[in-house]
């Protein structure tokens, strides 16, 4: 559990990931061993996975998104086909997941052309039966976590 404080250090470095524990300890009103502290159990906790740099795939060329429920060959499961996954640059997540499909990949492409060319990877991969997919038109809301660490935190 992370409490009011966690929350506002997460909260500070989401924003700005590049304050420095001196300048957080400051804006938090807290000593600075007291910021480096939560910061190294929240880590070590796996609350925090990183601090690295939020990219924009589009930034970067890959304007086409799509997801893409996998069903997989019962034979062999799901981690060898995960493991090849990761070697395709263009898939960003997967998750095994229930339903209809075994597995659903967020996939990014430089446009539907190139798309076509990534799910053909895709489906070569060994033990991927078939593939449906679908293009995400817009972002309505992007990726975030701030929500849930309020409510952690108890600051709804």
């Amino acid at each position: 559990m992370i409490d009011e404080l966690d929350g506002r250090l997460i909260e500070l470095f989401t924003a700005e990931p590049r304050i420095g524990v001196l300048e957080a300890s400051r804006r938090l009103k807290v000593a600075r061993g007291t910021v480096q502290a939560r910061l190294d159990r929240l880590a070590r906790d796996g609350v925090i996975a990183g601090f690295g740099p939020e990219i924009d795939a589009a930034a970067l060329g890959y304007a086409v998104t799509a997801f893409v429920t996998l069903q997989l060959r019962q034979a062999g499961g799901h981690d060898p086909v995960a493991a090849r996954l990761a070697q395709v640059p263009e898939v960003i997540e997967a998750h095994t997941i229930t339903g209809p499909g075994d597995m659903l990949c967020r996939i990014v492409a430089r446009s539907n052309t190139d798309l076509q060319r990534v799910i053909d990877v895709i489906v070569d991969v060994a033990g991927v039966e078939r593939a449906s997919s679908v293009i995400s038109l817009a972002t309505q809301i992007p990726y975030r976590t701030l929500p849930l660490v309020r409510a952690a935190s108890n600051r709804s």
